[in-house]
């Protein structure tokens, strides 16, 4: 759809058209990307039978289901991904952060990093799910293990207060993780991983039977026998 400004009167004129033609061609599911500037049009299509799908910081996309059917349009996204690193150097310090904003603003707690510059991806360690949690959407937060490629720490002004390398024992022995019980289960996961009695999800490189898509398939490779592996 063009983003010149079109009047409501005009759009509600072409729409009707539109759907008329699209429902004698056999047309089911009608996609609207109403871009941010014609906003204007919003209740013109709301009138018309459309509704919210989702929307983007430029855009609102808008659905609308012809036939005295089902709908079978795709619900918009379910899930969020939060990701947490575990980074350890050769001293047995990992890295951690203060947060300007959010639960642990002005806390002085210290917490692993949602977010690391100069980091290899090794592993994913444990993955944890919530539902009806944030906007009313499942939650799932990955902990992952990386690999420092630097030592210096350069830190987001924007969101991180203090950055620093600490002793592992020193953040196990904080309140905070100690009287969280998933924290609890977090710390023992990176001690036994440290030790190497632990073995978490490997990405190994594969490709979809639909398509030539190269992907990661996460697993656990301990006692698999595979060629590619």
């Amino acid at each position: 759809m063009a983003s010149e400004p079109m009047a409501p009167t005009v759009f509600t004129s072409l729409l009707r058209a539109s759907l008329l033609h699209w429902k004698q061609q056999g047309k089911k599911g009608v996609w609207i990307k109403m871009p941010i500037e014609l906003v204007n049009l919003v209740e013109s299509a709301v009138k018309e039978g459309f509704y919210y799908h989702h929307a983007e910081a430029k855009y609102l996309m808008l659905v609308h289901w012809i036939p005295e059917t089902a709908n079978t349009l795709p619900a918009n996204a379910s899930h969020q991904v939060g990701i947490g690193a575990f980074v350890m150097n050769k001293k047995r310090e990992v890295l951690v952060v203060q947060e300007k904003s959010g639960h642990f603003r002005g806390t002085g707690v210290w917490k692993f990093p949602t977010g690391v510059i100069d980091a290899k991806f090794v592993e994913i360690l444990a993955f944890r799910q919530s539902h009806k949690s944030f906007f009313e959407k499942s939650d799932l937060f990955f902990m992952c293990m990386l690999q420092p490629l630097s030592f210096d720490i350069q830190k987001q002004e924007s969101e991180i207060e203090a950055a620093e390398w600490m002793p592992f024992d020193d953040y196990a022995a904080q309140p905070f993780v100690q009287t969280n019980e998933l924290q609890k289960y977090l710390i023992d996961i990176c001690l036994a991983k440290e030790s190497g009695e632990y073995t978490g999800f490997t990405p190994v490189p594969t490709v979809t039977s639909f398509s030539n898509n190269k992907i990661n398939l996460y697993l656990n490779m301990r006692g698999l026998n595979h060629p590619k592996i």
